[in-house]
């Protein structure tokens, strides 16, 4: 509850003291910690969110392909090295739209898309079950733009193992994505189904929120507010939040809070401050980068400053 911090702290492990252990693990290249770091974990979604924290570690790539070379036999180092590489693509690759990006970029892009799915099919084959390569292996198709029936593909095998993976889905709408192969139709479509399906007080109905963002980032700078701020997109975003992070059955598991703050930003630019302060009470100082970074290059001011507003205007 209120009072919180004026502009809170981006903390990429969201309190976990596994992640915590996992970042000086890394830092120290401490292949021991790591090892058992991971083998004490073993639900799905918290091991994406663990694996998700390596991806973003820079340097990896520097030392991992020691740790494989003396242990050929290990499964974990060579999805280390897949899963980080799919970070490492997109580093490359940058942010800005394919008529923005250099040839250059490209090229790097794909060399280090192909070193990931070089690991990540070695790990698949060696272990069918490894949620974690199938995972990162959406990704990657949607990135080397292998067609519809392969991503697909690699979605069917993470949910047909774990059916609410969160960071699957999140891939899976994204493939879906006007932007990148799909249709504003195929997306909608995909997270009603899954927010249907998704158990109450489960973070996945989230989906809907992002789908309203992606689709209101397409239309042209002139229709946004309207669109975002209109009825039918409030009522979308009262019943999924309902269903999810509002729902007294919530348990904040690993990866949470950046499905909260996607919640918290879509009812502030919705203008329903009460559900946005409800929200912005259950996340607390637990900014997350995504989803504020797509509308500011200092994503915790701008989550401080829309909890500011919302509390401002009756919130």
């Amino acid at each position: 509850m209120w009072p919180f911090r004026r502009v809170p702290t981006i903390d990429p492990t969201n309190g976990d003291p596994r992640a915590r252990a996992l970042i000086a693990a890394l830092t120290a290249r401490d292949r021991t910690a790591v090892r058992e770091i991971f083998a004490s974990t073993t639900d799905p979604d918290h091991r994406t969110f663990l694996m998700n924290i390596v991806s973003d570690t820079s340097g990896v790539q520097d030392w991992i392909g020691q740790w494989i070379a003396d242990e050929p036999a290990a499964t974990l180092p060579l999805l280390i090295r897949g899963c980080h590489a799919v970070g490492w693509a997109w580093d490359a690759r940058g942010a800005a739209y394919a008529s923005q990006t250099g040839s250059e970029q490209f090229a790097e892009f794909f060399r280090r898309l192909r070193i990931a799915e070089d690991c990540l099919d070695e790990v698949t084959e060696r272990d069918p079950d490894e949620i974690l390569a199938w995972t990162w292996l959406i990704t990657s198709a949607r990135g080397r733009q292998l067609g519809p029936e392969q991503a697909a593909a690699r979605f069917q095998e993470v949910v047909k193992r774990a059916p609410y993976h969160l960071m699957a889905h999140s891939q899976r709408l994204q493939q879906l994505c006007q932007k990148w192969s799909g249709s504003h139709q195929e997306m909608f479509a995909f997270v009603r189904e899954a927010t249907a399906a998704a158990p109450a007080g489960h973070p996945l109905p989230a989906l809907l929120a992002t789908a309203h963002f992606e689709y209101c980032m397409a239309l042209p700078s002139g229709e946004r507010s309207s669109y975002i701020g209109s009825w039918p997109v409030r009522q979308d975003l009262v019943a999924a939040a309902d269903k999810s992070v509002l729902n007294p059955a919530f348990v904040r598991v690993p990866g949470w809070a950046s499905r909260a703050n996607t919640f918290a930003m879509l009812f502030w630019l919705n203008g329903h401050y009460s559900y946005a302060n409800r929200v912005f009470d259950l996340i607390g100082d637990q900014v997350t980068e995504s989803p504020w970074e797509h509308l500011s290059d200092e994503p915790a001011a701008r989550f401080a400053a829309a909890r500011r507003e919302v509390r401002r205007n009756g919130g």
